[in-house]
């Protein structure tokens, strides 16, 4: 049993703490390993990230430039639909001011897009009524102001020769000139009237109601004119 015995003891711990030194290698060369292992994974998974991250803000920067593009845009058309409304409108509309206001909300929140809005605005600002007809004691009026425009030519007609008559020099040689130019412009401007009548009754003066009112204005002028004429003579 002796025999069987290491000589000496120390020899034997130091092949065993030789085991122990070589196993403890092995274990940290596997764990070493993993952890280069586990390293490299992280690396790629943090450059995937970082990359697609890039591609986002890439995306994100273009979806930008798209809307404030978009934003241009729908100003613009705004701006012009807003100008085209108060051209429209007219003086009611200067209350509000010739500039754009400013945007809002609308009540009715939805996903809609700012062009359908705009196109509902465009559709509202470039609608016309269909005209009214003309009704008959509209056509009495017409009839009633190409009689008063007709008197009012023949009665500036008698004035401009009365003066001119009683005149000497360039006036009493342009008087019947431009008594002649007075007693058939009083029928136009009665037109003109009429015209601006039927608009704010909202009524189309078509051509038979424009000759309407000149024939009755420049009929009348000439009855009283060779009226006075004829008395006269």
């Amino acid at each position: 049993m002796s025999e069987l015995q290491p000589a000496d003891p120390s020899a034997a711990d130091y092949r065993t703490l030789l085991l122990r030194l070589t196993s403890l290698d092995r274990r940290a060369a596997g764990l070493r390993s993993e952890a280069e292992k586990w390293h490299g994974e992280q690396t790629t998974a943090a450059d995937d990230a970082v990359h697609e991250a890039e591609n986002e803000v890439g995306a994100a920067r273009h979806a930008v430039r798209l809307a404030r593009r978009d934003k241009e845009k729908v100003d613009a058309d705004a701006a012009l639909l807003w100008s085209d409304y108060v051209h429209k409108v007219g003086p009611a509309a200067e209350r509000f001011g010739r500039n754009l206001p400013p945007a809002s909300i609308p009540r009715q929140r939805d996903d809609r897009h700012a062009r359908d809005y705009l196109d509902e605005v465009e559709n509202r600002v470039k609608y016309t009524p269909k005209a009214r007809p003309i009704t008959f004691l509209t056509k009495v009026l017409f009839g009633v102001l190409g009689f008063a425009g007709g008197f009012l030519g023949f009665l500036g007609n008698q004035l401009l020769r009365t003066t001119g008559a009683a005149a000497a020099g360039d006036w009493h040689q342009a008087a019947p000139v431009v008594a002649l130019l007075v007693l058939l412009a009083c029928p136009v401007l009665a037109v003109v009237t009429a015209k601006k009548l039927a608009d704010r009754r909202g009524a189309s003066m078509d051509i038979a109601a424009v000759v309407t009112v000149l024939a009755t204005g420049l009929v009348t002028a000439l009855l009283l004119y060779t009226a006075v004429r004829y008395s006269a003579g």
